[in-house]
C-alpha cells in the first residue's frame, strides 16, 4: 500500500482530502484537457467532470497499476471518450451551458492562458492524428502527457511490453513521415 492509496480512496468521503487531491492534480488535468480542446468553457466543464468521475471511481484505485496521476489520466481519457461518443451527453451539456454560472473574466483569461500554453501540444496531437490508434495513444501519454511507459500501459490496460512496442512503432512512423518542420524534438 502506498501513501497515496488511502488519500485517493478517501476523496469521495472526506472533503479536505478531496481538496488537497484536487489542488495537487488540477493543473495536470486542465493541461490534459486543454491539449485536446481549444474552448475555455469545455476545458472548465470537462475538468469538473473528470474530478467528479474520479470521486465516483476512487474505491477502484489500485496503486499497483500506477500512480494517482496516471490513474487520474485514465479517468480523464474515459471521460473524454464518453463525451465524444455520446450525443445525448452533448445535448445535455448544451442545456447545462444555458443554466451554468458564467465564467468571470479572470477565469476565462486563466483558461485561455492555459489553452495558449498547450497550443504546441495540440499541434503535435494534430500531427500524430494519422497514426494508428494504439501507437498514437501510447505516444500521446508518454511524449505529450509525460507519463512513464509503465503508467501509460496501466492507463491503456495493456502490458508494458505492448506499450513499448507501440511507442517504438509510433516514433518510427513519425520519423518516416514527411514533415515541413520538426516539432517532436523529444521523439527519438
Amino acid at each position: 500500500m502506498t501513501a497515496d492509496e488511502p488519500e485517493v480512496r478517501a476523496i469521495g468521503r472526506d472533503p479536505a482530502v478531496f481538496e488537497a487531491f484536487y489542488r495537487r492534480h488540477v493543473r495536470m488535468v486542465t493541461g490534459f484537457v486543454a491539449r485536446r480542446t481549444g474552448d475555455p468553457h469545455a476545458v472548465d466543464d470537462l475538468t469538473t467532470e473528470i474530478f467528479l468521475a474520479a470521486v465516483e471511481a476512487a474505491d477502484g484505485y489500485r496503486p499497483g497499476r500506477g500512480s494517482p496521476s496516471a490513474w487520474l489520466v485514465g479517468v480523464a481519457r474515459n471521460v473524454l471518450a464518453a463525451e465524444r461518443r455520446s450525443s445525448a451527453r452533448r445535448l445535455d451539456a448544451l442545456a447545462r451551458a444555458a443554466a451554468r454560472r458564467p465564467l468571470d473574466d479572470d477565469a476565462v483569461a486563466r483558461l485561455e492562458e492555459r489553452i495558449d500554453a498547450e497550443r504546441d501540444a495540440r499541434r503535435v496531437r494534430a500531427e500524430i492524428a494519422g497514426l494508428p490508434p494504439g501507437p498514437r495513444a501510447v505516444l500521446e501519454l508518454v511524449d505529450v502527457d509525460g507519463l512513464t511507459i509503465t503508467e501509460a500501459a496501466a492507463v491503456l490496460r495493456i502490458r508494458q511490453g505492448t506499450a513499448r512496442v507501440r511507442l517504438h512503432r509510433a516514433r518510427r512512423l513519425l520519423r518516416q513521415a514527411p514533415t515541413t518542420e520538426p516539432t517532436l524534438e523529444g521523439i527519438s
